[in-house]
């Protein structure tokens, strides 16, 4: 008796799922990801044990470079926006549409008071260029200084706002202390000092 053979198919695979998969973790990735800010300072920042991490928003960072320099920044756009405009109201400067976005769009910035509009008015490819010279810590009584008021306007354009200090560990201890005095003129007593972990990863030391 012959032997019945059937008929050889060709396995099919339908792809459109896992095509559907793919693109959707590769969107959800794109979304979420976030890129690692230019820093207009190089800090070098000093090892410690202590494991309290930054909350992921609401920052206030002030960077206190090696040669004593101190920048300041937000991570929030509508708070720069705001943030801006206090500063423009309380120096009395007119706030354009390009100082409005390039101000926005900064992670942080260390210019005086009086350039700030000028500094401003640069094309992003001139920002990028320009070496800021630090915000001014300069106290003339019975004026505060600069940086001072910008931790004053900030606050209040954000409440939430936690405020981080990430000093240079070759920075001097008098610079460093001169931004923890001031800020405590502001009765700014709680703040953190970002640091990297011995043992892990970026950590910060919670200062009471």
């Amino acid at each position: 008796m012959s032997k019945v053979k059937l008929p050889r198919k060709s396995t099919a695979i339908d792809m459109t799922a896992m095509c559907d998969v793919a693109f959707l973790l590769l969107s959800f990735f794109i979304l979420t990801t976030k890129f690692k800010p230019n820093e207009v300072a190089q800090i070098n920042i000093p090892s410690s044990t202590a494991q309290l991490p930054l909350p992921d928003k609401d920052i206030l960072l002030i960077q206190v470079e090696k040669g004593g320099k101190v920048f300041i920044g937000v991570d929030d756009q509508n708070t720069r926006a705001l943030w801006l405009a206090k500063m423009a109201e309380h120096y009395k400067f007119k706030v354009t549409a390009t100082m409005q976005h390039n101000f926005v769009v900064l992670d942080s910035y260390g210019v005086s008071a009086s350039q700030l509009p000028q500094f401003l008015a640069l094309s992003p490819e001139e920002l990028n260029k320009v070496k800021q010279p630090g915000i001014s810590m300069e106290v003339k009584p019975p004026n505060p200084s600069e940086f001072m008021d910008a931790i004053l306007f900030a606050r209040q354009s954000n409440p939430k706002l936690r405020i981080a200090v990430k000093a240079d560990k070759e920075a001097s201890y008098e610079d460093v202390n001169e931004v923890i005095a001031q800020l405590q003129e502001r009765k700014v007593n709680k703040f953190n000092l970002i640091t990297s972990g011995r043992a892990a990863n970026a950590e910060s030391a919670n200062k009471e």
